[in-house]
């Protein structure tokens, strides 16, 4: 166990020494290459401005989405009215994409107890 602390520690601090030699040109290679997405003057009103366009095209893209998810909805009401012209490919796919969704389902749950599967410590 202590040769493996010691092992992670000479590997930050080689990455600490790696990222203090040239972390400040890729910071600087990094804004020039992204400077058209950059807003002068660097206000906070600006700032402002910014995040409330963000904000309101967000809200204003819910009639779009939300009409998306009716076409999609109406997809799947149409598939099990004809549920004789499933094939089994589909309906492979639709158990599998089931089970995956439940999966995260319940990763995320896990995740959110602190990793833990009964949901406390011992």
């Amino acid at each position: 166990m202590a040769s493996k602390m010691h092992l992670l520690q000479s590997k930050a601090a080689e990455a600490s020494k790696l990222v203090s030699k040239h972390g400040c040109s890729y910071y600087k290679q990094l804004l020039e290459q992204n400077k058209q997405y950059i807003q002068e003057p660097p206000t906070v009103e600006k700032c402002q401005q910014l995040a409330n366009q963000l904000a309101f095209t967000r809200l204003a893209s819910i009639p779009v989405r939300y009409e998306a998810f009716r076409k999609e909805l109406d997809y799947v009401k149409q598939l099990f009215k004809n549920s004789r012209d499933i094939k089994t490919e589909h309906a492979g796919i639709a158990a599998l994409f089931g089970i995956e969704c439940f999966a995260w389902f319940c990763a995320g749950e896990i995740v959110g107890r602190g990793f833990t599967v009964i949901g406390y410590r011992v």
